[in-house]
């Protein structure tokens, strides 16, 4: 049986762009106009699913209630971890660390951020959410309120990427994609 899984991107940010990663920023007031024009029309959804950073958890927390559909917060869902450059613009890396940056942009399953997540061990914890998701609710259609890194992840594997391809996969604040779940396989939905 299929899951329908619909992806959002957290908006804006209070302390803007760069990597976040770990980091628990706040979403501004643009941010939150941002998501709440993602989803008008949307749906229906008969769960939400979010990660626990408050960029995320906060709209689907709102979310929920407006809608009276559940919330699960899943620390799998997190996103990736840079480590050392948690916080830091690609442009301030540029600066410091421009060898390091282009490695990693170049292949970032190859490359790791100075003290940062393993990016093998960032698409297996998002991957088994995915399949635990699965297993509970096949036949449900459920919003997943994420980040760009968990997106662009399993965009990458719905649309069959080479894995050097994964940072090439464009997610902007507040985006919205359909994705079907099946047992072992991930799609594009139309």
């Amino acid at each position: 049986m299929t899951l329908r899984l619909d992806l959002l991107r957290h908006g804006e940010t209070e302390l803007g762009g760069g990597l976040r990663g770990s980091l628990d920023d706040a979403l501004t007031d643009t941010g939150w106009a941002q998501m709440r024009a993602a989803v008008v029309g949307q749906g229906p959804w008969d769960r939400l699913v979010s990660s626990p950073l408050q960029r995320c958890a906060r709209f689907a927390e709102a979310l929920g209630a407006q809608l009276g559909v559940p919330v699960q917060l899943d620390k799998d869902l997190r996103e990736l971890h840079f480590g050392a450059w948690e916080g830091q613009s690609a442009a301030a890396l540029m600066d410091t660390d421009a060898d390091a940056l282009g490695l990693f942009w170049a292949d970032p399953y190859a490359f790791t951020p100075p003290q940062g997540e393993r990016v093998e061990d960032f698409s297996t914890r998002v991957l088994a959410a995915i399949a635990r998701l699965h297993a509970a609710y096949a036949g449900e259609r459920l919003l997943l309120i994420s980040h760009g890194g968990v997106m662009r992840l399993l965009l990458a594997q719905a649309r069959g990427l080479p894995r050097e391809q994964l940072l090439n996969v464009e997610v902007g604040h507040a985006s919205l994609f359909s994705l079907n779940v099946d047992a072992d396989v991930i799609r594009e939905a139309n």
